[in-house]
């Protein structure tokens, strides 16, 4: 156990240090927005088109993780939302925000080093194919009943797609298929540019997200709901993963492995974005994803020991 905390302290240190340096106002919000941008917009792609593109086709996607993965998250997606529009009275635009919060994980920021930490290169291929299902489908499902009872639902909702289509990192997981399906070689001057380009992408990545996390707060008021998303976040959803891809589909350790760490990652931070632009209950996605965040700090070594002794 405390191997896996020591793997995992670096991730989270950085984190801290971000925290910290908000905290102490040695950074603005502008440069942490410069920080996320530069890490979403260029390095991280630069990272996952490497990683696919240098790997076996075969080795990379799964059609049954992804299959299985998108039913659970779907699965945890339903459930929220039917509790929290049964037990919390909450509309159906903040019970989709709450869903979204519970299924859509820290992939961008977090997913990266935390796979390539435990699993290497060979990482790549869960961690695209959950960024498909949980961007791609939950996020954009989410964001679409978050609009229903808005008036300009229709003219967002193209947005919401519009941006799905032209994602840099989805744009990477695309062009980077191609390449290993063509069976092309990456010439080996780009290769050493990508792999010192996409080097970049985790500590800036990291250390935008602690300030981010720095400037947002847990009440008493909103923490029986956070508590709610959470629980779900980080518990009953890898918990669900593992029963279906261990048990219903039977995949390789691997995949069993990789697909759990990843749906235990916290709630991203675009949940928030997304809800604060649909006034959708965006407090209570706020503190849910800072409580996720960190609970994970013991959260994710936990699970990863827990998955990669069996």
């Amino acid at each position: 156990m405390i191997g896996f905390l020591l793997l995992s302290l670096p991730i989270f240190a950085v984190i801290g240090l971000g925290w910290v340096t908000v905290r102490v106002k040695l950074a603005s919000t502008a440069l942490l927005d410069s920080l996320g941008w530069f890490s979403f917009r260029f390095a991280l792609p630069a990272l996952v088109f490497r990683l696919i593109a240098s790997q076996p086709i075969g080795r990379s996607f799964n059609l049954a993780f992804y299959s299985g993965y998108l039913l659970a998250g779907s699965v945890i997606f339903g459930l929220v939302l039917l509790m929290s529009l049964a037990v919390g009275r909450h509309d159906l635009s903040a019970a989709g925000a709450h869903a979204t919060a519970a299924t859509v994980s820290n992939l961008g920021f977090l997913g990266s080093p935390v796979i390539l930490t435990f699993f290497g290169e060979r990482g790549a291929g869960p961690l695209t194919m959950s960024i498909v299902a949980e961007v791609m489908v939950l996020l954009s499902v989410g964001s679409i009943i978050m609009g229903a009872s808005r008036s300009d639902h229709r003219r967002f909702r193209s947005t919401i797609l519009r941006g799905a289509l032209l994602n840099p990192v989805l744009a990477a997981i695309v062009l980077g298929a191609g390449v290993a399906a063509a069976g092309l070689l990456v010439p080996k001057a780009l290769d050493r540019f990508l792999i010192f380009f996409g080097a970049a992408a985790a500590p800036t990545a990291l250390f935008a997200l602690g300030g981010a996390l720095a400037f947002q707060r847990l009440d008493r008021a909103t923490a029986f709901t956070a508590t709610g998303i959470t629980v779900a976040k980080l518990i009953v959803y890898p918990a669900l993963v593992w029963c279906v891809l261990a048990w219903l589909l039977r995949l390789a350790p691997f995949w069993v492995q990789s697909g759990v760490l990843i749906a235990s990652l916290p709630s991203a931070s675009s949940n928030y974005v997304i809800a604060e632009r649909y006034q959708a209950d965006a407090e209570q996605v706020s503190a849910a994803i800072v409580l996720s965040s960190v609970v994970s700090v013991v959260g994710v070594p936990v699970v990863a020991w827990l998955m990669m002794d069996t």
